[in-house]
């Protein structure tokens, strides 16, 4: 661990998320992700995640509290030092998040495109290596909508990993992990820990929430207005 590792990653520092389709409703997070380590939340319902996330990517302002991301609170970045730091947020999302018009390597490459200097050509051998970790014979040229589920699962891990991230939020991750996905991922993940990466991984599915060979910080639960250890809760 670098020296930096005192320092969290992700902090929720005493927020309050909103949640707008429940009147009145919202969830308290006090909740700080180091470098190195893998939190694993049994988020309960969608909108609790959607919040969750949002917030941790500076798209969302808390209701009370500040949301800070390697030492940063969101709202006190200009845009484009903000859209800068998000080139460090690896994301799995939970609906895919495909470009329908875009090839999918150019979905893969956009987000490192968008928030960083590093050339196409760096990012495409970068990714090609990411691919054959993931199982890949290289990343498919034709759009999404044409592209095998499984392949598109794979690439989703490719694009997460892509850049070096210093966080890597895991959404929707329980559908992806058919064959034989969950070996690699896990190897990605030891990789990501290794230079100081946090992992926020939302795990729908109790099997892979309670699975002992994940080599996880903590588990906890989002519920009801509160996220909680998962020794909590009855």
């Amino acid at each position: 661990m670098s020296d930096d590792s005192s320092r969290p990653v992700l902090k929720f520092d005493d927020v309050w998320l909103p949640l707008h389709e429940q009147e009145g409703g919202g969830v308290a997070i006090d909740l700080a992700l180091r470098a190195g380590d893998l939190v694993l939340v049994q988020p309960g319902d969608e909108q609790h995640e959607r919040a969750l996330v949002d917030a941790a990517c500076g798209l969302a302002s808390p209701g009370k509290g500040a949301v800070r991301f390697l030492g940063r609170a969101w709202p006190d970045l200009p845009a484009e030092q903000a859209n800068a730091l998000r080139g460090r947020i690896g994301h799995v999302f939970r609906r895919g998040a495909w470009i329908s018009y875009l090839t999918l390597l150019d979905n893969v490459l956009l987000p490192q495109l968008y928030h960083t200097r590093r050339s196409y050509a760096e990012l495409r051998a970068e990714a090609a290596r990411l691919a054959a970790w993931f199982g890949l014979p290289g990343l498919p040229s034709g759009r999404p909508d044409d592209i095998a589920p499984a392949d598109l699962q794979r690439a989703a891990y490719v694009r997460a990993f892509l850049g070096s991230p210093a966080l890597i939020i895991l959404e929707g991750v329980a559908g992806h992990l058919s064959g034989g996905l969950l070996p690699p991922l896990i190897n990605a993940i030891r990789a990501a820990r290794d230079r100081d990466a946090a992992i926020l991984w939302f795990a729908q599915n109790p099997d892979v929430f309670h699975d002992s060979t994940i080599p996880v910080t903590r588990r906890l639960r989002l519920r009801r207005h509160a996220i909680e250890p998962m020794e909590a809760v009855s």
